[in-house]
């Protein structure tokens, strides 16, 4: 891909892109408590975009907003040009899948996708035409005569992702749309979750607890966190260049260390650690001075561990034993204690298949850990 068809594919890039959803100023109260506060958010058309954070964050409470369920107690939400503060549920250009799939137990599936399109009379023809359409499109043609109850999890999931579609919405949210399916059912469907969506074109707005999900789906993901965004980015943004130790916590695992600034330039930052015997070397510079406190995060796959004593004493090395070691197939977990006592994850990928299942280290051994100047990161906040 050329970075121009990369930039063409990020329109939130572009400072003359219009959102198709924009979100102004929104709070939501519940009494004296604020579930959403005061949130602004820009979604563009085609995208398929995450509100991911933990149970109470206000991800759900801002999807409900957008699909009419909830009124906000102060601010504006646009979708394709219109304000919709007195447009109802039936009238706004959305529909919504819920967690629950609601299916009619007595309906078959073909009934079941005709639905929306029978109480909107929409001529008999095009009904059929356009249910034969979608159950090609989800792959169910072979069970349109099937009962819900005669459905698999993933079955039912494109059920409803058909009848939520086939009305042709110009946004889709979903909320927690993959969370009643098994692991290996949830990775399989979110592709095609996202081939179904890229066919279309319509612009998703999905709410998940699960990071995973959130990063395999998503064009941008925002993080939620006590009714406010943390932080909103593409994935690799998010994953890679955290904003807050909340963030950086919150998507996949990470070793945080405490520490001051002892060097700050244009292209470089030291960090002496508080509480381990550790120099950072981090290989750019940010608008802090000496001395002040601040988090640097590692990754465990951005950890390197050895045996063998490095020939030198230098910064981003550090040195352990191995307390615990989990092996999941494709990595091994190692849980290296410290000096401190403090434990921290380092991963490594099984590359080659051990023979008599020997491990790069095992249980009490002595170990060594480092890393590059540029897996580290430097929090603030």
């Amino acid at each position: 891909m050329s970075s121009q068809d990369e930039f063409e594919d990020q329109p939130w890039l572009d400072p003359d892109a219009v959102p198709f959803i924009s979100i102004r100023g929104v709070t939501k109260k519940f009494g004296d408590f604020v579930a959403v506060d005061s949130v602004d958010l820009d979604i563009y058309q085609g995208e398929l975009f995450c509100l991911l954070g933990g149970s109470g964050c206000g991800k759900t409470t801002l999807l409900r907003m957008l699909a009419g369920f909830e009124t906000p107690s102060s601010g504006s939400i646009f979708i394709d040009g219109v304000e919709m503060s007195n447009v109802p549920p039936y009238e706004r250009p959305v529909n919504m899948m819920f967690q629950s799939y609601a299916l009619f137990p007595h309906m078959n599936v073909e009934k079941n996708v005709a639905y929306g399109l029978k109480r909107d009379g929409v001529p008999k023809e095009e009904i059929n035409l356009r249910v034969a359409e979608m159950l090609s499109m989800v792959e169910l043609t072979d069970f349109s005569q099937r009962k819900p109850h005669q459905l698999s999890g993933g079955q039912r999931q494109r059920v409803a992702l058909a009848r939520a579609l086939i009305k042709r919405p110009k946004v889709l949210l979903l909320d927690e749309p993959l969370a009643a399916l098994d692991k290996r059912l949830r990775e399989q469907t979110q592709f095609e979750l996202m081939n179904i969506q890229e066919k279309l074109g319509v612009t998703f707005v999905v709410v998940t607890h699960d990071q995973e999900e959130a990063m395999t789906l998503s064009t941008r993901i925002a993080v939620m966190d006590a009714g406010e965004f943390e932080q909103i980015g593409s994935p690799t943004e998010i994953y890679e260049y955290p904003d807050s130790r909340m963030v950086a916590d919150f998507i996949g695992s990470i070793n945080m260390f405490e520490g001051r600034v002892t060097q700050n330039s244009s292209d470089h930052i030291s960090v002496s650690g508080s509480e381990e015997d550790i120099e950072f070397f981090v290989d750019y510079g940010m608008s802090i001075k000496d001395g002040n406190k601040v988090w640097v995060a590692v990754r465990p796959e951005k950890m390197r561990l050895s045996k063998e004593p490095p020939t030198a004493k230098k910064a981003n090395q550090i040195k352990g034993m191995v307390q615990d070691i989990g092996y999941l197939g494709d990595i091994s977990i190692y849980r290296i204690k410290l000096a401190s006592d403090r434990v921290i994850d380092v991963t490594v990928p099984n590359q080659i298949r051990p023979k008599d299942g020997k491990h790069v280290a095992y249980w009490e051994d002595e170990v060594y850990l480092d890393w590059d100047a540029a897996s580290a990161i430097v929090l603030t906040r």
